[in-house]
């Protein structure tokens, strides 16, 4: 089975600071890590590899530097990787994002299947892999929490939908972006690490893409504007009070209905 999977390199801290005027993050100089939810995803690809045999194709889109979150992919177990990085990509928005991808899965080959981490730590919105499945025209699931039957042609699967769960058969080729519960991902192989380091990852830019329309890509390419951010203001003001339980439920209500909750 020829599987791909979607990682990407995000902010290992709560503390960045934001462009202004883009609503960019600012990534320059900060401590970065993978995904954690992609973690899944690679310990999903390497089981299914595990039992049906195969091979595992990650890509990031990112600067440079994200080419970090390939060497840990490899370091994992996986065969091999490509960044697509083009400074035209920057300030992508989840749909621009995910055209994007879904450009580069297209001259990388044919893939059985395609596995996303069912969201990221910076943008929190879950889209990015449904939206991939669109641009491709195959079908997808999300809140993936267990693998039940892989077969030839199609892979039952749990999804973790909050209130129940539900199974779902689909066939390949097919997206499927997981939960953090589907598998304890694996620690990183030193060994894998030392044997891969000279790995080749294939860069591409948008030259390489079928569509060449700078408007489609980075912020030409973005229809999400960011209109205004800021960071949230801290308010540590705290009041003691003493008394019976009459004099504080009394200062409670003078206090809400001063803050107009009551």
């Amino acid at each position: 089975m020829n599987i791909l999977v979607c990682i990407k390199q995000v902010p290992d801290t709560n503390k960045v600071e934001v462009d202004p005027i883009t609503g960019v993050l600012k990534r320059n100089g900060v401590e970065s890590k993978m995904n954690p939810y992609d973690l899944y995803a690679i310990e999903t690809a390497l089981r299914i590899k595990e039992e049906v045999g195969g091979s595992i194709y990650a890509i990031t889109m990112g600067p440079g530097q994200a080419a970090g979150v390939i060497r840990e992919a490899f370091a994992m177990g996986v065969d091999q990787g490509a960044l697509i990085s083009d400074r035209k990509f920057g300030g992508a928005d989840v749909l621009a994002t995910s055209y994007t991808l879904s450009q580069a899965i297209k001259i990388l080959g044919d893939f059985d299947l395609i596995l996303c981490g069912k969201q990221t730590t910076d943008g929190d919105t879950a889209q990015v892999g449904p939206e991939v499945s669109e641009w491709l025209n195959i079908p997808s699931l999300s809140n993936v929490s267990k693998i039940v039957e892989i077969h030839n042609d199609a892979m039952v699967v749990e999804m973790d939908m909050t209130n129940d769960i539900e199974i779902a058969k689909i066939q390949f080729p097919c997206l499927l972006a997981v939960d953090k519960d589907i598998f304890m991902p694996r620690l990183p192989s030193y060994v894998k690490k030392q044997e891969t380091k000279d790995r080749e990852i294939r860069v591409i830019s948008l030259d390489q893409l079928e569509d060449k329309d700078e408007k489609n890509y980075g912020l030409n390419g973005s229809p999400t504007q960011v209109q205004r951010i800021f960071p949230p203001q801290v308010n540590a003001h705290r009041e003691l009070w003493n008394g019976t339980s009459t004099e504080l439920t009394e200062q409670l209500i003078n206090k809400l209905q001063e803050l107009k909750f009551a």
